[in-house]
């Protein structure tokens, strides 16, 4: 299962709206106007990657239900 390539993408998806988060709530901590607006668009960023980790993660499950695994 774990050499299966669209559970290895979902993960590495998931992996990477983790560092999103954590760069965006780093971004909230530093304060000001230029920290605030950075930290949207991280966040913004960290959607959108959420989105495509979940499609990542259903097509996975999908295609494993389909080839009876």
């Amino acid at each position: 299962m774990l050499n299966d390539p669209l559970l290895i993408a979902g993960l590495v998806a998931c992996l990477a709206v983790l560092v999103i988060l954590l760069l965006g709530i780093n971004s909230f901590r530093k304060g000001g106007t230029d920290g605030a607006k950075r930290s949207n668009k991280f966040m913004q960023l960290r959607i959108a990657m959420q989105f495509v980790a979940i499609l990542l993660l259903l097509a996975f499950v999908y295609f494993r239900q389909q080839s009876g695994g």
